[in-house]
């Protein structure tokens, strides 16, 4: 008999670090792609989301079409769960920093394969984008993240050297390498990383997702193209992928490509990808679109009305809205 095993891929999108303060919302809807595969189905999931540190701040039941929300979230970072029938089976860090009150969107996506028996029950459990390790390389894993979130930088180096000597196919592994890479201003060796990791797991939207946010920071505009590009197919509803290949693509100054992404990310997270109002702006402005500059600039005033240039924008908008 087919029996089956849930695979969790869960949408990251870490907002950008705005400062201290703010009481926010966390939310996400939970989409499950069951496909042709035969047998029952669970209709309901948990979603759990902790404190750094194993501390419960809040849980809910999920339909298998329905939205999590979790209300008065604080800024600071935080671990969602996905778990299905009390067993975990997906986990991701989640960062929540604003000075003002904002909506902070995670989606979830399952989809359902053929899989194989568990000691559990008839059906495992895995992860798409989950790595099974061994205990010992699980501790150092764990180690390295947490050394990371107190910005001992070069103890999660020794703590992630260590764990891949020991299994170099651990590709989640090699991102967080690139990332603590990252954090230290090596560019070099982080963009090493983060292509291993990709050479080890071509899917990985991670991987591809920091590695053209790396290429953008280092100003090589034709080089974030490809893993941005890569990022977006693997996950399509990523605001965060479509915004930043929009990105790529007006550097370029590929204008049509970029308004094509950059309006997907707004499409995708009207509120988290505010920015992207500018850059249309930008855009159309440079152009000569001084009329859909301003329509630009207006949609962005309505969503951050508390804009610090919120008067050169207004004056910019009179001059030029009909």
């Amino acid at each position: 008999m087919k029996v089956l095993a849930v695979i969790v891929v869960i949408l990251v999108l870490t907002a950008k670090s705005l400062g201290q303060g703010g009481v926010h919302t966390l939310f996400g809807d939970l989409h499950v792609d069951e496909g042709d595969t035969a047998g029952v189905k669970p209709l309901l999931y948990e979603i759990i989301l902790y404190k750094l540190g194993g501390t419960i701040v809040a849980r809910q039941f999920v339909s298998s079409s329905g939205r999590y929300r979790f209300l008065n979230i604080a800024n600071g970072q935080y671990e969602l769960a996905v778990l299905l029938e009390h067993e975990e089976i997906g986990r991701i860090r989640v960062e929540i920093l604003s000075p003002t009150k904002n909506d902070f969107r995670h989606d979830v996506f399952l989809e359902w394969r053929p899989g194989r028996k568990s000691s559990i029950k008839s059906g495992s459990v895995s992860a798409a984008d989950y790595y099974d390790r061994s205990s010992r390389n699980q501790r150092l894993f764990t180690m390295a993240k947490q050394a990371t979130d107190k910005k001992l930088y070069d103890e999660a180096l020794a703590a992630l050297q260590q764990l891949l000597a020991a299994d170099p196919k651990d590709f989640q592994a090699w991102t967080e390498l690139g990332t603590v890479y990252l954090f230290k201003h090596d560019y070099v060796e982080s963009e090493k990383a983060y292509l291993q990791s990709i050479a080890v797991r071509p899917s990985f939207f991670l991987a591809h997702l920091n590695l053209g946010k790396l290429r953008l920071a280092k100003r090589d505009f034709a080089g974030a193209i490809e893993p941005l590009t890569t990022a977006v197919k693997v996950r399509p509803t990523s605001a965060d992928a479509n915004y930043y290949l929009g990105e790529a693509y007006l550097q370029i100054k590929k204008g049509s490509r970029a308004v094509e992404c950059l309006y997907q990310s707004l499409k995708l997270d009207p509120l988290g990808k505010t920015e992207a109002h500018l850059r249309l702006a930008a855009l159309y402005d440079a152009a000569g679109f001084k009329e859909k500059a301003a329509a630009e600039f207006q949609e962005f005033l309505k969503k951050k009305p508390n804009y610090a240039n919120r008067k050169q924008l207004e004056e910019y908008i009179a001059r030029n809205k009909r």
